[in-house]
C-alpha cells in the first residue's frame, strides 16, 4: 500500500518465515533479494515484478531459493573464516587475544583501537595487524584512521 515501506514488507515476511519454520531468528532472505534479479521480468527492459502482477508467486519462490543458497554461500564462508581464526590462536600472544577473539566471531566488526583492561590501543593496532598477516582478519572500513575488522 505504502511504496516506501517495501523493504518494511520484506523484512516482515522473512519474519513470517521463520516464525513459521520455528527459527529462533530470522534471516534476510526475501529482504536481500528485493531488489535482486530474480524479481526482474526478462522482457520489457528488466522491470521488477510487483504484487499482484502476473508470476509474482513464482519469482518469490525463486527469490527465497536464491536468498537461502546466498545465505549457505556466506555462513560456509564465515565458517571457514572463523576456522582460520581459531587456528591462528595459539600464535598470538597478547594477553588479551583471548578477548579480541571471542568479540570478531561474535560480532560483525571490531574496533581496531579497541582498549580491554588487558589491551591497549597500540596493543590492539599490533595484534589486528599480526591478525591481518596472518590472513585471519580483514580491515572492512577501508580507512586509514578509523579502522573495522572483521572475518
Amino acid at each position: 500500500m505504502l511504496p516506501d515501506a517495501e523493504m518494511f514488507a520484506w523484512w516482515l515476511a522473512d519474519l513470517m518465515l521463520a516464525q513459521g519454520l520455528r527459527w529462533p531468528r530470522p534471516l534476510p532472505l526475501l529482504m536481500a533479494q528485493a531488489f535482486g534479479p530474480a524479481f526482474r521480468t526478462e522482457a520489457g527492459g528488466g522491470k521488477r515484478i510487483r504484487l499482484g502482477e502476473t508470476g509474482f508467486e513464482r519469482t518469490v519462490c525463486l527469490a527465497l531459493v536464491q536468498g537461502a543458497a546466498e545465505a549457505c554461500r556466506l555462513a560456509a564462508e564465515l565458517s571457514r573464516c572463523a576456522e582460520k581464526l581459531l587456528a591462528v590462536a595459539p600464535k598470538l600472544r597478547a594477553k588479551g587475544a583471548g578477548d579480541v577473539i571471542f568479540l570478531l566471531l561474535n560480532e560483525d566488526a571490531v574496533l581496531g583501537s579497541l582498549t580491554t583492561k588487558n589491551l591497549s590501543r597500540f596493543a590492539a593496532r599490533r595484534l589486528f595487524e599480526r591478525l591481518q598477516q596472518l590472513e585471519a582478519v580483514r580491515e572492512l572500513s577501508g580507512r586509514p584512521s578509523f579502522r573495522l575488522f572483521g572475518l
